[in-house]
């Protein structure tokens, strides 16, 4: 089904953007790389809209997007926070709660409603977060938890999860009132309005930090806007914790990203928690 293909392709990407993210923050702080991820996807986006000309707005278009871009500014920063502050194979997991927190969400915004084997997903979702944080076992059975609200990466990114589950839905509402396109354009553009002040100050800071990061960057941008794409055309044609699910995928890529790329360590452990993680999103995709 195509709405699947989408999906898989918006996952593929979305990791993408992780690890190069990743990269630039090597060089950038979270500002700049958070503003390149909204800002630079705009050159590749534009010229579509060229082609598909300007849908019918519906009177719902701009709420959407005051909320959805509202909201996405804020995760926008706090995303890349997240995977400064610890490993990308530790953050990018916990976006896994994102179908979880849809459970409660897509219900009040959409009326999608999940069936019974969102339970048992929930439950390996849960799992999962566990066994990412499995070495401080010796500690009590209860450390990992404690572990994972101490940690300000985790901390962030488990915000992120939950600010997305209702972006998601709102981003569907965008949809329904233009298109899949025009609303990608619209919301990035909204986020970059709201993004460059800060990147600009920051920039003006520390000019140094683009130097040997531009072509990083604007790959980043690349993987952002071919993510909006992929994604706003799979909610335009299946339930949105159903794409979403399909898009927590993306975090197996990280988690090989992160060894591969950045040599970050208990990379056994990491992936077969994120693999737990992902059985849950799958079980959630079930219902």
């Amino acid at each position: 089904m195509t709405w699947i293909v989408l999906s898989v392709l918006t996952a593929l990407f979305e990791s993408g953007k992780d690890a190069l993210g990743k990269k630039g923050l090597e060089r950038a702080d979270e500002y700049i790389v958070a503003c390149s991820w909204r800002v630079l996807a705009l050159p590749f986006l534009l010229p579509l809209l060229a082609v598909s000309g300007r849908p019918a707005l519906g009177s719902s278009f701009w709420p959407a997007l005051l909320v959805s871009g509202g909201l996405n500014v804020v995760t926008a920063v706090a995303y890349m926070r997240a995977i400064r502050l610890s490993d990308l194979s530790v953050t990018v997991p916990l976006v896994a709660f994102t179908p979880l927190f849809l459970l409660l969400t897509s219900p009040l915004l959409l009326g999608e409603v999940p069936g019974p084997l969102a339970a048992i997903g929930i439950v390996l979702i849960v799992s999962g977060s566990y066994l990412l944080h499995f070495g401080d076992r010796r500690r009590g059975v209860l450390a990992p938890f404690r572990a994972l609200l101490r940690e300000s990466g985790p901390r962030w990114m488990l915000a992120v999860a939950l600010l997305w589950s209702i972006t998601a839905n709102v981003d569907k509402i965008g949809v329904r009132n233009s298109s899949p396109l025009f609303w990608a354009i619209s919301v990035n553009a909204f986020i970059a309005c709201g993004l460059l002040p800060l990147g600009w100050y920051r920039l003006r800071r520390n000019p140094g930090q683009l130097e040997g990061n531009a072509a990083t960057l604007l790959a980043v941008g690349l993987c952002g806007a071919l993510t909006s794409l992929s994604q706003m055309n799979a909610i335009s044609l299946a339930m949105v914790p159903y794409v979403i699910a399909i898009k927590r995928t993306s975090i197996l890529f990280s988690v090989l990203w992160g060894h591969w790329f950045f040599g970050e360590a208990g990379f056994r452990q990491r992936l077969a928690a994120a693999a737990v993680m992902l059985a849950g999103v799958i079980l959630i995709l079930c219902y």
